[in-house]
């Protein structure tokens, strides 16, 4: 039986690990890809660490959703080079995007097309087996995205952080012709959405940012103005939007930056909370009617929202933002060093 490597997590609170593993027969219409690159996205951190932070000493666990060993890498890019006796739709040598939000196809969210939200997930990388590998299996050609000539290597990053913040971006409505929005992150996400926002005709991005290099980075991507949270913060950040604040999309998650993003919103704004970093907010109530304020979570996107961003690259262009390009082999570096925030952009490993 053909044996391929990669590079798995074994257990809550360690590493991923350099594995050599059996390739199974394929049944049924799974297609098997080649990998061509996979992206690095904190998420892989927070499952190798086993939980999310929910603030005030409480988690939320992993310990009932992963099964351990568990091959990681859910922005994946690939080549097909065999398929199943049911496979229909696709050929070998398609280059595709592996859309890895793939849900059980029974629930009420299944149903409404939403299997990112789905409530007994199959996500590749997460509850089986993704891209930090020479191959991958996908149930079903419906999860893959012919590249028709993109790049597949800088398109990687668009199943998750791509997807992510175009989702979120689009739950603000229309940008073109409205003020600036604010975005406060400006990591992996945080540069791949300034890009989004352009390809969304929004008028700019003003970025909140604690790291001075990451507000370089967000500046030479583009954005208005990249401002250091902190003393002043609010009103530096209403000087460079021009006014009122009415969208602030949060990449980082954290209860400092939610209630940074509560205090600079003018009336009817919007918050959208992506970031997972953790914590908690104290938000008096009262607020909420009097600035008519909109709070929004937002994870990832749908199968759907995916194939219609991939619609908008073909029309405008690939999404742009540092690419760190390295060698599957450095995948337990790469994973320490986006934990420790020596990363700027997105890294992308390739087999």
């Amino acid at each position: 039986m053909r044996r391929m490597r990669c590079y798995q997590v074994n257990e809550f609170g360690g590493s991923i690990e350099p594995a050599e593993i059996e390739l199974p027969p394929l049944r049924g219409a799974q297609v098997r890809l080649r990998v061509i690159a996979a992206g690095l996205c904190h998420s892989d951190v927070h499952i190798c660490e086993g939980h999310y932070d929910l603030g005030g000493g409480r988690k939320i666990t992993f310990a009932d959703r992963i099964k351990f060993p568990r091959v990681l890498g859910h922005e994946v890019s690939g080549e097909i080079v065999e398929l199943g006796p049911e496979a229909r739709g696709v050929a070998i040598g398609d280059v595709c995007l592996v859309c890895s939000w793939i849900g059980c196809g029974e629930c009420e969210q299944c149903a409404q097309g939403l299997e990112n939200l789905c409530l007994k997930p199959q996500f590749v990388g997460v509850n089986r087996d993704g891209g930090f590998a020479e191959f991958v299996d996908v149930p079903h050609p419906d999860y893959l995205i012919d590249l028709k000539g993109l790049d597949p290597v800088a398109a990687a990053p668009m199943v998750c952080s791509g997807l992510t913040t175009y989702s979120a971006l689009k739950k603000f409505g229309p940008l073109a012709g409205r003020r600036p929005v604010v975005i406060i992150g400006a990591g992996g996400l945080g540069l791949i959405a300034i890009a989004i926002a352009r390809m969304l005709d929004a008028a700019g991005v003003v970025v909140v940012e604690l790291d001075a290099a990451k507000r370089q980075a967000a500046l030479d991507a583009g954005a208005l103005a990249a401002i250091a949270p902190g003393d002043g913060a609010t009103d530096g950040i209403r000087q460079a939007v021009g006014g009122s604040v009415w969208a602030v999309l949060d990449l980082v998650g954290s209860g400092a930056t939610a209630q940074l993003a509560v205090d600079v919103l003018d009336k009817t704004g919007k918050l959208v909370v992506v970031g997972l970093f953790g914590g908690a907010v104290e938000l008096p109530v009262p607020m909420l009617p009097l600035k008519v304020l909109t709070i929004q979570g937002s994870y990832t996107g749908s199968p759907a929202e995916l194939r219609d961003f991939v619609a908008l690259a073909h029309a405008k262009g690939l999404p742009s933002a540092p690419l760190d390009r390295r060698p599957l082999s450095a995948a337990p570096v790469a994973l320490r060093d986006l934990k420790e925030g020596r990363v700027v952009g997105r890294v992308i490993l390739q087999p």
